[in-house]
């Protein structure tokens, strides 16, 4: 988000406080605390995780749902929460308390996030919100950074995403011989990963992640330290750090399998537990055993 144009807004408003909001289908109106506007944006209800919220009025397959992001002016917030403080039924919640009991006491505004916009950026692109609270919409969101035409764009240099560094060196990908080259196709591999001789497509690699000689992992999310042995192969799967896939294993080909080792979803995705890293003394003893 471009939080200035949301604190713009605050500001044109003279608002006590802004909540940032977007449209979502009314079947999900249950999983969110769904916001009731007037026309300009003026706050005049709140549903907490109500089926039967009301939809938008010129959308009635949709509700306006709070993505959990506020801008208070600052007196507000320091007088809402001690008053909030001081009531013993409260569960301390901005959602569940503090917004709801100020509707009828103060100016509140809902921001549309849809008219967020980030500087370089296609004027057509879309603003980007996912709520990850699920494996499923986790492992989307995910294949959403390795997407051609990302809708989260990680590379726009005119909005960085200062997130953590690390001193990894850079990722390589050696051997060129047929049925033993590292390559990676619609996919994203993080720093001091290694492909020797193994394959992945369509996948989010972290970091220090090694493929062995003929293995492919496809589709899949794979995390910090993890070793996937030669010609294992690994589809719509989720590695957790550190797992060490053993030499010739398949996870994502045999579900009924899977179940009996790891967690499967619903929609079929495999999530493979990880450990603790130990050392790096005992994971290079221990590459041949399977660490789940």
């Amino acid at each position: 988000m471009n939080i200035q144009a949301m604190i713009e807004y605050h500001a044109a408003k003279g608002a006590a406080a802004t909540v940032a909001a977007i449209p979502v289908e009314r079947k999900y109106a249950a999983e969110f605390g769904v916001i009731e506007a007037s026309a300009d944006g003026r706050i005049v209800g709140f549903h907490e995780k109500n089926p039967d919220a009301p939809h938008l009025s010129t959308d009635p397959t949709r509700v306006f749902a709070s993505m959990g992001n506020y801008v208070f002016s600052a007196q507000t917030l320091l007088d809402e929460l001690n008053a909030d403080a001081a009531k013993a039924d409260s569960f301390h919640d901005f959602g569940r308390d503090i917004l709801p009991s100020m509707v009828s006491r103060a100016a509140l505004y809902a921001y549309d996030f849809q008219t967020n916009r980030i500087p370089g950026d296609p004027d057509d692109q879309e603003p980007y919100w996912r709520d990850v609270g699920t494996i499923e919409s986790y492992y989307d969101a995910s294949m959403d950074l390795r997407a051609v035409k990302p809708a989260l764009n990680l590379y726009n240099r005119n909005w960085p995403l200062r997130t953590a560094g690390y001193s990894d060196p850079p990722a390589k990908f050696i051997f060129d011989d047929q049925g033993r080259r590292g390559q990676a196709i619609d996919s994203i591999v993080s720093g001091g990963s290694i492909l020797s001789g193994g394959m992945a497509r369509g996948s989010v690699l972290g970091r220090n992640v090694k493929l062995h000689s003929g293995s492919v992992v496809e589709d899949s999310v794979v995390f910090d330290n993890c070793d996937i042995g030669r010609r294992a192969r690994i589809r719509r799967a989720i590695l957790d750090k550190n797992v060490r896939v053993p030499e010739g294993a398949t996870i994502g080909f045999d579900l009924e399998q899977d179940r009996r080792l790891y967690h499967v979803t619903e929609s079929g995705l495999v999530v493979v537990e990880g450990t603790p890293f130990a050392s790096r003394s005992s994971v290079r003893a221990d590459l041949n055993a399977t660490i789940f």
